[in-house]
């Protein structure tokens, strides 16, 4: 695996990686829309892969590579059984609002 190019510090991918990992916990603690706090799970596993890579090429290591490889099977693992149970809670329910699904109640 060749380096990170000298001209981008391993500080700036690191950077943007806490960004859209701020981001994704403020889309799941703000939003009520199951689909958008969905979507923000999967921002911050992004986020922590391209940590994961900006180290393994910084390190000259495939073990960062190794633990994304894995990170994205479980990330695909848990799309399809998200979306899943989100389409079985809207049809139950007839929303997609956390704050109105509340499954032990009928």
């Amino acid at each position: 695996m060749p380096p990170l190019p000298p001209s981008v510090p391993l500080t700036w991918y690191l950077v943007l990686s806490a960004i859209l990992f701020v981001l994704g916990i403020a889309g799941f603690l703000f939003r009520r829309n199951i689909i958008t706090v969905f979507m923000s799970i999967e921002l911050m596993l992004n986020a922590v892969n391209l940590s994961f890579i900006a180290f393994a090429n910084y390190l000259g290591k495939l073990s960062g590579h190794v633990f994304v490889f894995f990170v994205m099977v479980v990330a695909a693992a848990e799309a399809a059984v998200g979306l899943a149970i989100i389409i079985a809670i809207y049809r139950t329910r007839e929303t997609l609002n956390v704050d109105r699904v509340n499954l032990l109640k009928l």
